[in-house]
């Protein structure tokens, strides 16, 4: 994709399409009033008529419009003006674009970013804007027999800036947002892909991959004999009953010189039946998300490799299948953890936090600066926050802080749970160290505590992502979250930032 930026009104400028908006009330953006009055009034006409309507989201295309240069233009709800942030920005740039994305326009110009913006700015409108064309574009195509749709025919986006004064900083945000649009897609892609491909194996190949095209990336992938010899029998308890055997994913990212590396562990489940605590077959095929942290992981591991960023990032994805056989694991077995921990397995469906903690504890060998592990962990935080924000748990005020914000500038929306000592009691056990599970009542927060047993003087935080990580229903698909706020976390940790 080109990008660029323009200040030339946007009725005059030679694009296929232009975006502008129209708000509650019958208030035009800057860009509608410019194409209203080079038409002589097309677009208040068309409000004063009905045709069009303020809400939110809501587009309708324009085309051959007496007296723009443009073909088309699409003219996209905004919801109320003084209500108008980054978040409805992002939501109403992302509708137009999908209104356009099967069409054969070829360049775009989104005027939306002409509109004074609370707490924004040129280089987070841009960076949106690239954002949302990756998101908008974006099909999983290749398992389809018949023939598949042509690629979408978009290949230059423009923002309109009131002067040339922020045309800097919007070139930067549209880098990096091309950037996390790419590390998105291939999360949503691996997300994507049933069980039966997207295997443990086919997610070491995957970090393999990434690792051949950046010269600043490795990576090392360790088998079941060597997480034994490690220690890992929680890990491996997990894959205990399926013939796919398991694998520890391993990535080094070396751009920060002598810093202490940020680590990312990913849960990597690639498909979850529960095992003995074998799940309702309701939805059961949508246990092939569950790998879906490991795959936000990778995806912003990619994003950082292609950016180059000035900072060292390892990743680290413990990655199996939960099956059900005569050699899984059984409710009441004891596993000793790597770290020498032992652990009464209650709930073998609870089994994310049991390759997690072996993977906090290997995270431990690279001395790092901060541990962040992403996980569509339990049910229990989809009830507390539905699919709209991620969950964030540290005994760190500071980490969860910084999180939090680094969801609300990228769009990716985040939410602090507690990890009170009166949750971990719930994991009290009779016959070992703990528990791995500890009842319905705050079900997340437990598994939180869980994993904080295995992170003592580590500046640590967990992400259950079990409600945004993807989607259901007719839209059903994995969403790419949350690579936009871990790397909007990297980008401000790396002084990336404009």
């Amino acid at each position: 994709m080109q990008y660029s930026t323009t200040a030339v009104n946007p009725s005059s400028r030679s694009v296929d399409c232009l975006i502008v908006g129209i708000y509650e009330g019958g208030t035009l953006s800057s860009g509608a009033n410019d194409v209203d009055q080079a038409s002589r009034g097309k677009i208040k006409r068309l409000l004063k008529s009905g045709d069009l309507t303020p809400k939110l989201g809501q587009c309708m295309v324009l085309t051959d419009v007496t007296g723009v240069r443009a073909p088309r233009v699409v003219v996209v709800g905004l919801g109320k003006q003084n209500a108008f942030k980054a978040k409805q920005f992002q939501a109403a740039i992302l509708a137009a674009l999908r209104a356009i994305s099967g069409s054969k326009c070829k360049s775009v110009l989104n005027c939306l970013t002409l509109e004074a913006i609370t707490g924004s700015s040129e280089y987070y409108l841009a960076r949106y804007t690239a954002q949302a064309a990756a998101t908008a574009l974006y099909r999983f195509t290749q398992l389809k027999s018949d023939k598949k749709p042509a690629a979408s025919a978009l290949r230059r986006i423009e923002v309109a800036l009131p002067s040339r004064g922020g045309a800097g900083k919007a070139m930067r945000g549209f880098e990096h947002g091309d950037a996390i649009g790419f590390g998105m897609s291939l999360a949503r892609e691996l997300g994507n892909l049933p069980s039966n491909i997207c295997t443990p194996s086919y997610l070491a190949r995957s970090a393999q991959k990434l690792a051949r095209d950046s010269k600043l990336l490795q990576t090392r992938v360790l088998n079941e004999a060597e997480m034994k010899r490690l220690g890992m029998h929680s890990l491996l308890s997990v894959s205990a009953g399926s013939q796919e055997p398991g694998k520890l994913i391993v990535m080094q990212y070396k751009g920060g010189g002598r810093q202490k590396p940020v680590v990312l562990v990913g849960k990597g489940v690639t498909f979850d039946t529960g095992g003995i605590s074998l799940k309702p077959g309701a939805a059961m095929d949508e246990m092939k998300f569950d790998m879906c942290g490991a795959a936000g992981v990778l995806g912003t591991m990619a994003t950082v490799a292609r950016l180059q960023l000035p900072i060292n990032l390892n990743v680290i994805v413990p990655t199996v299948e939960n099956m059900p056989s005569g050699t899984a694991t059984n409710p009441g077995d004891i596993v000793t953890s790597m770290s020498g921990q032992t652990i009464e397995i209650l709930n073998t469906d609870a089994e994310g936090r049991l390759i997690l903690c072996d993977a906090l504890t290997y995270s431990r060998r690279f001395k790092p600066d901060t541990v962040i592990d992403v996980a569509t962990l339990t049910g229990a935080c989809v009830i507390a926050l539905g699919h709209h924000r991620t969950g964030v748990m540290s005994k760190s005020d500071a980490l969860a802080a910084s999180l939090v914000a680094a969801g609300e500038l990228a769009g990716d929306y985040a939410w602090r749970l507690p990890l009170d000592d009166e949750y971990a009691e719930q994991l009290q056990s009779n016959f070992a160290d703990m528990a791995n599970v500890g009842g319905r009542e705050g079900g997340a927060i437990t598994a939180g505590c869980f994993l904080a047993k295995f992170t003592d003087g580590l500046n640590w935080a967990h992400l259950d992502v079990a409600g945004t990580a993807w989607s259901s229903g007719k839209q059903k698909g994995a969403s790419g979250r949350p690579v936009p706020l871990l790397t909007e976390f990297l980008l401000a940790r790396s002084g990336a930032l404009p």
